[in-house]
């Protein structure tokens, strides 16, 4: 009783509410962002494109969780906006994970769709979509590589793990505290 676990981060709240970050567009909402991405795919139509979700956490007891949204223009660079929460409590490792996994699917139940159904307005198909988790085969985090994987699969999406998940484990991790 009394326990205040939060684990919905996006969907009770109003996507423009949201504000992204962007190095250089600034401060975005959501329908902004699906904008940008659009408008870098659009640049470059030859190319092909992944759209990335992921996110990570600080340590420690109190902790901000950050969500990273990115578009990589594969073999060419590309594009990333992030979201970062109020510090929640954090009881442990699984706690943390499962709550970085849960903002990022909450996350990816949304943007995909909404960024498919505007892409199709504009004629625009050479992306697809992909997961990133904090996870790995190596550390602490590697009992929980198999449950985290599976969920993300059992919804649907492709997932990567450590060390090549770059949106969680190095975008995300940047703006962490």
């Amino acid at each position: 009783m009394g326990d205040k676990r939060t684990t919905t981060v996006f969907l009770d709240k109003n996507f423009d509410d949201i504000i992204f970050r962007n190095p250089s567009a600034g401060s975005l909402n959501f329908h902004q962002v699906i904008r940008e991405i659009l408008s870098y795919i659009a640049e470059d139509q030859k190319s092909t494109y992944k759209v990335i979700i992921g996110s990570d956490a600080s340590g420690g007891a109190m902790a901000d969780f950050v969500s990273v949204i990115a578009v990589h223009r594969i073999g060419k660079g590309g594009r990333y906006f992030w979201y970062k929460t109020d510090k929640q409590v954090v009881y442990n490792l699984r706690d943390k994970i499962y709550r970085e996994v849960m903002m990022t699917l909450e996350l990816a139940q949304i943007f995909p769709k909404a960024l498919q159904e505007q892409a199709h307005m504009l004629s625009l198909s050479n992306f697809s979509f992909e997961i990133h988790v904090d996870v790995g085969e190596k550390g602490d985090t590697k009992e929980l590589i198999r449950e985290v994987v599976g969920m993300v699969r059992g919804i649907g999406f492709e997932v990567v793990t450590k060390p090549y998940s770059f949106c969680a484990s190095s975008i995300a991790d940047k703006y962490t505290s």
